[in-house]
């Protein structure tokens, strides 16, 4: 690999998990491409320790082109240039990076020791009492600073031999900084926080027993955290978690020893019981503390408006709207109230309510644009939702990850306790998709002293996270609550919003297969689905429907029907390959320019979101060294982001995509396959979100018999959580 030597001139950008931007002063190269830039300073990016403006660093890596930043010079390795000769270490002893030791100091000490001067030092402070008029204090400092600059590249040596990568060492070091050697000694687990657990777990079983009760202790809270991500749950039974052991990490314990072990990291405060429950710290903290926040928002004084009935009337006038009984109690309740929550299937007005409670806000505290924007807060959990909610009320929406400034690298928040954001009216849209940790960080990150507006579907599914917060704020009785019951028909033969209703209700009519305007069911062997949906797609395109108009959802990613395989046949129906087209392979996937994708990660920092829909634009194919480098460009509505090759984990084609990921987003046409192979998967919730999605036609394609049963299928589990009891808890002991 090539390199370049120099000093680092400016720091541009740097994260706390040390990924750097700055300019380098080129001394030496031995590449010829770059020796034009020799005594020039150029761009450099990658991640490093404790850089300073007074070394000399040796960089390894290639030059190359980025879309958004133009040229520069990826680093994938690096280290500082020891100082060699005697004028050079005279050089380095005397610099500010070496306390206590000046010119003459620094002079005394290579008299003395020459060449070797640097690791006298290092093997024994005392060498340095042979320099003459060297003092204690002197020595102290010198030997300390000597220690400090060497002990970051020691670190990466010895994180390196056990097994991380000199990436990941670097990230261990700067996160923990001169608490590394400690946890490297004491417990690997630590370093957890930045590096993959099954990582830490195989290079601390190569080198300890598999049984070390470290191993098991650390492995006691990870199978907590996996059984929340795989269930929701925020509490778990110590059978759970016994069987999680043995299943996940062949740890083989009796009921004995396990609770031992509970007991032991309850001690340390890393566990909670409460009689048979079992949970994490943190998860029984922020239940907790989600309770504390809404009780002291919902004491504060309620919001009285003269006139609200009149103001409700103009609006519908000049809006040419009528509301129902139920949207004018919900309306007036969120301008009321301190806190509101307003729950309805598809077609019964949510859109319209939240529209209406914007414009009365701004009427009743006669806010001007500005005022408006620091005033109100429209807050969805997923890009897309979050711009259907913009596009409503025609004001910016964002998500909830968005407002409280998340910082990806250390999955904190800078909206907090700490720096609270001051609106008055907070709107959240698809509360049903909000776990306990992102309403826990957004109730830290605003006043008591506020009206918040939940809004939601209670069947939709479940957010992703642990918790079930939608549902238990409605099932605790403590909040206003508006239902939405009542369906408003796009068309005299429109049938979307009741057949979602009937799902929700499992009375499924006898006519389900009969075809309205805006609704379908086009039975077909599953053997022949995948076809069945090419012809569909095919004709409709026909007819003048782009790509952006239909989006097919299935309930999983493998199998004969699975989005893998409708993706495959998909994108040679829409994106087919042709002389000009250009494509990068990873994996079993083929991108090429013009393909929808899928995000599949939040990455706040280039304003994309899990959910996020977008466009490959452009594929760059550079050789470099000899070496091919792929750049890939995406278009999220009108927002480019530029990928690596490395990056591409991040994305999935999109013609086909799962009914999760659907969730707070709306298509114009949505394709609905069914089938008996979708197994378990196929169930009440999930259908009715799917047919929840769609906002012009449905058309479901499959089997009538696997319909029915999955209509009639509960097999969503009820999530363990204890949110609805600690609020009754709470609000009712501070009424005794």
């Amino acid at each position: 690999m090539h390199y370049i030597k120099g000093k680092i001139r400016q720091t541009i950008f740097k994260s706390e998990n040390g990924f750097f931007v700055g300019t380098f002063k080129v001394k030496e190269t031995d590449e010829e491409e770059l020796k034009e830039f020799l005594n020039k300073t150029i761009t450099i990016t990658g991640t490093f320790v404790d850089l300073n403006t007074e070394d000399t660093y040796i960089l390894y890596g290639e030059y190359q082109k980025h879309e958004r930043y133009g040229y520069q010079y990826q680093v994938y390795k690096s280290e500082k240039e020891i100082p060699n000769g005697t004028e050079a270490i005279i050089e380095f002893l005397s610099s500010p990076l070496i306390k206590g030791c000046g010119e003459k100091t620094a002079m005394k000490i290579v008299e003395t020791f020459k060449e070797e001067s640097l690791n006298k030092i290092k093997e024994n402070m005392a060498n340095l009492y042979l320099v003459p008029g060297m003092t204690e204090k002197k020595a102290n400092k010198i030997y300390a600073s000597i220690l400090a600059y060497s002990s970051s590249d020691d670190l990466i040596l010895e994180l390196k031999n056990l097994g991380f990568s000199v990436n990941e060492a670097t990230k261990i070091i700067n996160r923990f900084k001169d608490k590394t050697k400690t946890y490297l000694n004491e417990n690997l687990y630590f370093f957890q926080e930045i590096i993959d657990f099954n990582k830490i777990d195989e290079i601390f079983k190569t080198n300890h027993d598999s049984d070390n009760p470290i191993r098991i202790k650390a492995c006691l809270i990870e199978c907590m955290k996996r059984l929340s991500d795989t269930t929701g749950d925020i509490y778990y039974y110590i059978e759970e978690i016994h069987t999680s052991l043995k299943n996940w990490f062949q740890i083989f314990l009796d009921m004995e020893e396990l609770q031992s072990y509970i007991e032991e990291l309850e001690s340390k405060f890393e566990i909670i019981q409460k009689e048979q429950k079992i949970y994490l710290e943190e998860n029984y903290e922020m239940e907790h503390k989600i309770a504390d926040h809404l009780y002291h928002i919902a004491a504060m004084p309620k919001k009285t408006h003269k006139k609200l009935d009149e103001k409700l009337e103009h609006l519908e006038e000049s809006s040419s709207v009528h509301y129902n009984l139920e949207q004018k109690k919900a309306i007036k309740k969120a301008l009321q109230e301190r806190i509101t929550i307003i729950s309805g299937g598809p077609g019964t007005g949510k859109t319209t309510i939240v529209n209406a409670i914007v414009k009365l806000f701004i009427q009743l505290y006669h806010l001007t644009p500005i005022e408006t924007y620091t005033s109100i807060a429209l807050l969805a959990p997923t890009g897309r939702a979050s711009k259907k909610l913009s596009m409503s009320t025609n004001l910016p929406a964002m998500t909830i990850h968005r407002y409280l400034k998340w910082n990806k690298d250390t999955n904190e928040f800078l909206i907090n306790r700490h720096n609270k954001n001051q609106h008055r009216l907070i709107i959240v849209d698809e509360v049903s998709m909000i776990d306990t940790f992102l309403l826990y960080n957004l109730l830290e990150g605003i006043e008591s002293n506020i009206q918040i507006v939940f809004v939601g579907d209670t069947f939709q599914l479940p957010s992703v996270g642990a918790g079930l917060i939608l549902n238990d704020l409605v099932e605790s009785n403590l909040f206003s609550y508006c239902p939405l019951n009542k369906i408003y028909r796009q068309s005299e033969n429109s049938y979307i919003p009741y057949l979602a209703k009937e799902i929700k209700e499992q009375k499924l009519n006898e006519n389900f297969m009969d075809k309205t305007d805006d609704y379908n069911f086009f039975p077909c062997q599953s053997k022949i689905i995948k076809e069945t949906i090419y012809q569909i797609c095919e004709k409709s395109m026909e007819k003048g429907l782009k790509v952006d108009d239909i989006q097919i959802l299935a309930p999983m990613y493998k199998g004969e029907n699975g989005i893998d395989n409708l993706n495959i046949i998909l994108q040679a129906l829409f994106n087919p390959k042709t002389e000009d087209s250009k494509e990068i392979k990873v994996g079993d996937y083929t991108y090429r320019t013009n393909d929808k994708v899928l995000q599949l990660v939040n990455n706040p920092d280039c304003n994309v979101y899990n959910g996020d829909i977008g466009y490959i634009k452009k594929i760059e194919e550079t050789k470099q060294k000899g070496r091919k480098k792929e750049q890939i460009t995406i278009d999220f509505d009108g927002n480019y982001v530029v990928y690596t090759k490395e990056d591409l984990f991040a994305i999935k084609h999109a013609y086909a995509m799962t009914i999760h990921k659907s969730q707070g987003s709306e298509f114009p046409h949505v394709i609905l396959p069914i089938s008996k192979n979708y197994y378990k998967m196929l169930y009440n919730k999930l259908i009715y979100t799917g047919v929840s999605r769609a906002k012009k036609s449905l058309m479901i394609v499959g089997e009538p018999i696997a319909f029915l049963e999955g209509v009639k299928n509960d097999y969503s589990n009820h999530r363990k959580t204890t949110l609805k009891e600690i609020l009754l808890e709470k609000f009712n002991g501070a009424k005794e």
